[in-house]
């Protein structure tokens, strides 16, 4: 495995675990649907680039779409959850249109990751 796609993979855990925290606040501590959002946007961030990386992985190529897809969604899910997380839980704003910005790498990095579909697998040697 490349060393970008560990570091991927490590992301989809920190991700994950951030995901369940914020999930808790928002039930037991901050009830607040925005956090909820947030939480919800961390955990499948969390799945899709662990999927991104298997499926990197499993094509055999040095780089794939599905690479290009999980630094997006990565990039992505940190501005959106991150911009809604700082303002629920901190009263500050990352910065202006961080969210929508966020919003927009994660479109664009599902896209990518859905041209990891037209890719040609390198077969075994």
């Amino acid at each position: 495995m490349t060393p970008y796609r560990r570091l991927i993979v490590l992301l989809a855990g920190v991700y994950g675990v951030a995901g369940v925290g914020l999930a808790a606040a928002a039930a037991h501590a901050v009830p607040d649907a925005s956090l909820a959002t947030a939480a919800s946007f961390l955990m499948i961030g969390a799945a899709a680039l662990a999927g991104c990386a298997a499926l990197a992985a499993a094509g055999g190529r040095r780089w794939s779409f599905a690479d290009i897809g999980a630094g997006l969604i990565a990039l992505g899910t940190l501005l959106f959850s991150g911009a809604i997380a700082a303002r629920v839980l901190l009263d500050t704003v990352l910065f202006p249109m961080a969210a929508p910005t966020g919003g927009t790498m994660l479109m664009i990095g599902w896209a990518a990751l859905g041209l990891a579909a037209f890719e040609r697998t390198r077969s075994p040697a």
